[in-house]
């Protein structure tokens, strides 16, 4: 590499202290965003919770067989709901997802098993778009227009008729999730066909219900709510994951710039150095000429 003169680096530095400015901003936004998406996740987190508790306690009463959305058969086809981002400069918030989803992929491909995908962010999007899967849904720009009940509605109806008309025996959902402000892990759930409550719960559950028209009925309309809510929790999850993974990511950058900066401020020092030593060197060269 050539040597750089003192102004090349004085140049080099003066645009690393630009990109600290700009990662710094970003920091500052992100955090900003983060505290108001974990506001909306605290709300979410109990009523999903609730919901899933008094799915199962009704389904304790009910033939499992006796829905569809509760049978279990083979998993022959199998459908995979992949969230992401939209962008990146989030560290390895999409790859993790991607990364999980393909080792998982691999393993059914190898088993013969057939493979639908349900894509949600534009990391997800281009990532598979030229994989040779079937891509039943894609879908970009959620987080900044479509973030709610009504998408979520959509696509949960979708996935339940897959399942109800058997072109899916079974459907995972993948997506980051929060678990403190500073990390977030990646999640690979089963969302159909639910899973039955285990023997111990059902001895320890003393919760009676009088429901009406019928325990069949009420749990039909909370099985497709159960579904479309997990996929909205699903989105606040991963947006709000996001926004720490890229807090983390741009506070990062801002100290890298800081010690790029540090160590070139060195480098020119070094060299400012050099230059006067090789100007006085020439004047004395100069001075004793002339003698």
């Amino acid at each position: 590499m050539a040597k750089l003169s003192p102004r090349d680096i004085k140049r080099k530095i003066n645009g690393i202290k630009n990109t600290r400015r700009i990662t710094s901003a970003m920091k500052m936004v992100s955090a900003a965003k983060l505290r108001k998406a974990q506001n909306l996740l605290y709300a979410t987190r109990p009523y999903s919770e609730k919901l899933y508790d008094l799915i199962y306690d009704l389904s304790m009463y009910i033939d499992r067989e006796s829905h569809p959305l509760l049978a279990k058969r083979e998993e022959s086809r199998v459908d995979y709901v992949v969230i992401t981002a939209d962008r990146g400069l989030a560290g390895a918030f999409n790859s993790n997802v991607l990364k999980a989803v393909w080792r998982d992929l691999n393993s059914l491909k190898q088993e013969g098993k057939e493979i639908s995908l349900i894509l949600i962010g534009r990391k997800a999007v281009n990532f598979f778009k030229n994989k040779g899967f079937n891509i039943v849904g894609a879908y970009e720009d959620v987080y900044r227009t479509e973030m709610n009940l009504s998408f979520t509605a959509k696509v949960g109806g979708i996935i339940s008729s897959r399942f109800i008309e058997r072109k899916s025996d079974a459907v995972y959902l993948v997506n980051n999730e929060l678990i403190t402000s500073s990390t977030y892990e990646t999640k690979v759930r089963r969302l159909l066909p639910l899973e039955p409550p285990s023997t111990i719960r059902v001895m320890e559950s003393t919760t009676v219900y009088n429901v009406e028209p019928s325990k069949e009925e009420v749990l039909e309309v909370l099985l497709q709510r159960y579904i479309n809510f997990q996929l909205y929790r699903a989105l606040v999850e991963s947006s709000t994951a996001e926004h720490s993974a890229r807090m983390i990511a741009m506070d990062n950058a801002t100290k890298n710039a800081g010690e790029a900066i540090r160590k070139w401020t060195i480098i020119f020092n070094k060299a400012r150095q050099e230059a006067i030593t090789t100007e006085l060197i020439d004047i004395i060269n100069a001075a004793e000429a002339i003698k």
